[in-house]
């Protein structure tokens, strides 16, 4: 999407910025923020909402830059370090912000101790949550500076006719034999937690929470099956603010046989909407922090703004817990992309030790897609594969380019982090793999990944303990030889909707609005170690919460554990022995057990029996 030209891009936007006349003091902007979300503060964005990639040259799905008339910064997590280092166009012009590393600052106190006296700050309040917006215009107010909410983009302007326009995709009914709920249930659930709050009007902005209310699925935003929408659920009355020209009939029809007869308005329109709204006396509203401040600001400021109600939505939780339909869904999804990923590493295995015909990064996620798409119901990729060969792996969220393709070899590691999306569920899966012989350090690192994977997959916990509590686990092998990844363990995954879904994870850090883990839930189980410039190793599992017995039950509370969904071997000839336990041990023999179970009656006959060869293979029970 970018271009090398990044240089000329900030010149025409600091010229924007200089010769503004903004604030009470009608001057110039002195730094200007760029996020990388959209109205509906998505992580995965439309082409028109790519503002920040366009502005610096930076891909990743999460950062935030701030450009000022001599400096230009950006802000982004330890997955990204290595692509945004590659990636920023000039990289001469930029400054690298490393969040989560000791003496980084944050963008407020950046602001605050780096501005002229009486400096004007600037954003597109559309553009960034509530939650952000606070925090930055505490550390800018505290100053002495000023934090101004324009509407008009500067990014905008510099991107001219050239910026995408917003897609028209139709929506489509997602039917009850996948979602398990009607749309009248789940619009009756949030009623009673409304009434339970005393609330008059819940907003829904997030794109996964309309979709999943509404039991409508789109593709407005690539490997997401959303629709740009927003929604406001009263105590009686349901409004969808949405292009009507992207619905169809069967949509329209499903919503009304399940309960729900919406009044439908313009896309546009749910500003002045919410605005008219807050003028009641009586009304009281549901939006959460994480929506925007523009939003925000609509339903309320001053007094009025203290009667808002600004917790995580009731959908939020209700889409992360799983009912048994979704979860008979994803179980199936992913015994489907088994089949398919068995299918790949067979044909890839054979394809680098014969030589016959180079695999390319490129050319085998290529490949992998074609064995997911002969699986039934498969709609697309839930993301852009991570292909990656040796050094590349160690860019955590590496997307191959014609640029940077690599052979696929069998000196080096091969990290395939991939997922599918299914009408019943959504994938997510990575395996790294070897067709050489490896150092003994690599095979040292790549046993203590899968030290950590399993002993986050075995774990006993209460329930609603907070994921950060158990991220240490899957790092404990790692920090016993000194050893660490720079991203988080675990995130929730939809059911046919985003792979990257809340309000819970596992991390270092505890995630805001994590609500504790609970049984239904759906989440990653992903450890890794990078090495700069020479490979990447990550091994990652989706798992869903489940009872478990225990000899004693504290205080009631209840306990749980992980059921892995995922049906794809683990290398277990990189494994060094030596450093597994016997219970690891057992781990693997049992869990390779199952993957030969449940996917090797689906690869019978003449087409498959490669597979069915490798497979057996692979899931070989393994001793000292």
């Amino acid at each position: 999407m970018t271009t090398r030209n990044g240089a000329t891009k900030l010149k025409k936007l600091r010229d924007l910025l200089r010769t503004a006349t903004v604030g009470t003091d009608k001057k110039g902007i002195d730094a200007y923020i760029v996020g990388s979300e959209d109205s509906h503060q998505s992580e995965y964005l439309a082409p028109k909402d790519q503002r920040r990639s366009f502005i610096s040259g930076f891909s990743g799905s999460a950062g935030m830059a701030i450009i000022t008339q001599d400096q230009a910064l950006l802000w982004t997590d330890g997955r990204y370090f290595a692509q945004a280092t590659k990636e920023l166009d000039p990289p001469e012009a930029w400054t690298l912000m490393k969040e989560g590393v000791a003496g980084t600052p944050t963008q407020g106190s950046w602001l605050a101790s780096n501005l002229s006296a009486n400096s004007n700050v600037a954003v597109d309040p559309n553009l960034i949550s509530n939650m952000a917006w606070s925090a930055i215009n505490a550390s800018l107010v505290a100053a002495g500076h000023s934090f101004l909410a324009l509407e008009k983009n500067f990014v905008d302007l510099v991107w001219g006719p050239d910026k995408p326009g917003m897609p028209s995709n139709k929506i489509v009914a997602q039917p009850l034999k996948y979602t398990g709920k009607t749309a009248g249930e789940k619009v009756g659930l949030c009623r009673k937690a409304m009434r339970e709050e005393s609330v008059t009007t819940l907003v829904v902005t997030a794109l996964d929470e309309v979709a999943y209310l509404l039991n409508w699925r789109g593709s407005d935003i690539h490997y997401n099956p959303v629709f740009f929408a927003y929604v406001v659920v009263t105590l009686d009355e349901l409004h969808i603010f949405v292009d009507e020209l992207k619905l169809t009939q069967e949509a329209r029809q499903q919503l009304k046989d399940e309960g729900v007869d919406p009044q439908y308005h313009p896309y546009d329109t749910i500003g002045t909407y919410l605005k008219e709204r807050s003028t009641a006396s009586d009304e009281k509203t549901w939006i959460s922090n994480s929506s925007s401040y523009a939003l925000h600001s609509n339903c309320g400021s001053g007094e009025m703004h203290n009667k808002l109600h600004t917790n995580i939505t009731p959908i939020c939780i209700m889409k992360a817990i799983k009912n048994p339909t979704e979860i008979e869904g994803m179980k199936k999804a992913h015994l489907k992309d088994g089949v398919a990923l068995v299918k790949y590493f067979a044909w890839l295995e054979e394809m680098v030790k014969s030589g016959e015909s180079p695999v390319t990064e490129l050319s085998g996620a290529a490949q992998l897609e074609k064995f997911r798409a002969e699986q039934a119901d498969f709609i697309g990729p839930s993301f852009s594969t991570i292909s990656a060969v040796g050094p590349h792996g160690a860019i955590i969220h590496y997307a191959p380019s014609p640029e940077t393709d690599t052979p696929i070899n069998d000196r080096e590691f091969y990290l395939c982090d991939s997922g599918g999306q299914y009408r019943d569920g959504t994938t997510d899966v990575t395996r790294t793999v070897h067709f050489g012989s490896p150092t003994a350090f690599e095979r040292e690192c790549f046993t203590r990944v899968f030290k950590g994977q399993c002993a986050l997959a075995s774990a006993i916990f209460p329930t609603m303990i907070k994921g950060n509590y158990l991220d240490i686990l899957a790092r404990k092998s790692l920090w016993e030889v000194g050893l660490d990844y720079l991203h988080g363990t675990a995130h929730g995954v939809g059911a046919y909707l985003n792979v990257h879904e809340g309000p819970m994870g596992i991390s270092w850090r505890p995630h805001p609005d994590d609500p504790g883990l609970q049984v239904g839930m759906f989440l990653s189980n992903e450890p890794g170690y990078y090495e700069d410039e020479k490979f990447g190793i990550r091994l990652e599992d989706i798992e869903v919460i489940v009872e478990t017995a225990t000899p004693y039950n504290f205080k009631s509370r209840g306990f749980l554990t992980f059921e892995c969904v995922t049906l794809v071997p683990i290398q277990s000839n990189l494994l060094d022995t030596s450093l597994l336990t016997d219970q690891e041990i057992a781990y693997l023999n049992c869990y390779h057990a199952e993957c030969l179970k449940k996917v090797g009656p689906l690869l019978q006959g003449e087409a498959n029996r490669q597979a069915l060869s490798w497979l057996r293979r692979a899931t070989l029970p393994i001793t000292r």
